[in-house]
């Protein structure tokens, strides 16, 4: 273990004190618990960025004719008048 010393604001060391014994934790250990948990979840977000790259796109439209244009394919007829 390596021990850090950090400085802050005195109404956050009690807030971090309070928090931490709410969840029946050290000060130290919660807050060791935490930079863990934002660990992990940047390691499991570089993981599926990673494979979702890795992925080769598809050809949406493979018969080569043109994509039907915004306005036909949002083209509805209205309520009529009232």
């Amino acid at each position: 273990m390596k021990n850090i010393t950090i400085t802050l604001p005195e109404e956050l060391a009690l807030w971090l004190r309070v928090r931490a014994a709410q969840n029946e934790r050290s000060v130290s250990r919660w807050i060791a618990e935490l930079l863990e948990g934002m660990r992990r979840q940047e390691d499991e977000y570089e993981v599926a960025m990673k494979q979702a790259l890795s992925i080769e796109p598809e050809r949406l439209n493979e018969s080569g004719e043109p994509y039907p244009s915004r306005d036909s394919l949002y083209d509805r007829p209205g309520p009529g008048p009232r």
